[in-house]
């Protein structure tokens, strides 16, 4: 056991440098191909024209894709619950919910491997301990991961949306239609705003594609859970069966959300003191005793070994 814990440490920073590599190399090529896109002039109609073309669907049968799709339990590939929540984190590919179902698997089985070859052999006690604690934290921890970038991409959307409302506010009081305004504002928010600009060029081709304005829109609540865009997609209903403005339903949504995402500001800001209270209660305390202390107490336990 002791021979083969060097070299499972090994394995393991070696896997972890791999991936971080990897990541650094894919961030770093699309970030230069969005530098030459972005000196060429032509980012909104490429961004457009790969957005449109990745909701096509792929019927290549002999794809990696489709095998996999094939092969693997419908569970995987088919649960509505995890495809939207996928969805709402950014992750509209229909390969998406076996990719993560993957990753659940593999984390279920690589923790507890690890922990049992890196546990050192004690009592049976202790390593089942150790390997249920393992097992747990593989089968919390994809669930807890695709929250968090929910909640992320959620509040990114939440903070967008004034800006990409007045903008709309411009292109409607312009004399552009709706739909045109919507394909407008997402093409020019496409590096200011990346995520509504994406899920404002769904609601573009779908209404291309067909189908109505209204189901579009309510289509765009379901793939962001945002409660905010919900009232939006509402008012703007509303607003058109009964035929009034749409240019001052975005105006007053726009002010309404600009003053909530205010408040919500203001509301942090009057919680963080609170929530500074473990952080220096468990490091900057001890470290200002120790400071303060420390000297007093050498020289009393100095004294004392004195006499």
């Amino acid at each position: 056991m002791s021979s083969a814990f060097p070299l499972v440490v090994a394995l393991i920073v070696v896997g972890v440098g791999g991936y971080a590599v990897a990541a650094w190399i894919q961030v770093r090529e699309a970030t230069r191909r969005e530098v030459v896109e972005r000196t060429l002039g032509t980012t909104a109609s490429t961004d457009l024209r790969r957005a449109i073309r990745r909701g096509l669907p792929n019927d290549d049968a002999d794809s990696l894709r489709s095998r996999m799709l094939r092969k693997a339990p419908s569970v995987w590939s088919t649960n509505q619950s995890i495809r939207s929540r996928l969805i709402q984190a950014g992750y509209d590919n229909p390969v998406a919910p076996l990719a993560y179902s993957l990753v659940r698997v593999g984390a279920l089985v690589f923790f507890p491997l690890a922990a049992l070859l890196l546990i050192p052999k004690g009592s049976f006690l202790q390593v089942f301990i150790g390997v249920a604690a393992a097992a747990l934290t593989g089968l919390i921890l994809p669930p807890f991961i695709l929250l968090r970038l929910v909640s992320r991409r959620q509040d990114q959307i939440r903070r967008s949306l004034p800006d990409c409302l007045d903008l709309v506010v411009v292109c409607v009081e312009a004399g552009i239609s709706l739909d045109a305004a919507i394909l407008r504002v997402a093409r020019d928010l496409v590096y200011v705003h990346p995520q509504l600009a994406s899920e404002l060029l769904v609601v573009s081709r779908k209404t291309n594609a067909g189908m109505t304005r209204e189901e579009a829109l309510r289509g765009l609540w379901d793939r962001t859970g945002v409660e905010e865009v919900r009232t939006l997609v509402g008012s703007l209903v509303q607003s058109e069966k009964w035929g009034s403005s749409s240019a001052r339903v975005l105006r007053v949504s726009a002010d309404t959300l600009r003053r909530k995402r205010r408040h919500m500001a203001e509301r942090k800001a009057a919680t963080a003191p609170v929530k500074m209270i473990v952080p220096m209660a468990l490091f900057i305390f001890p470290a200002l005793f120790v400071v303060i202390l420390g000297p007093a107490l050498l020289q009393i336990v100095a004294a004392f070994s004195d006499k």
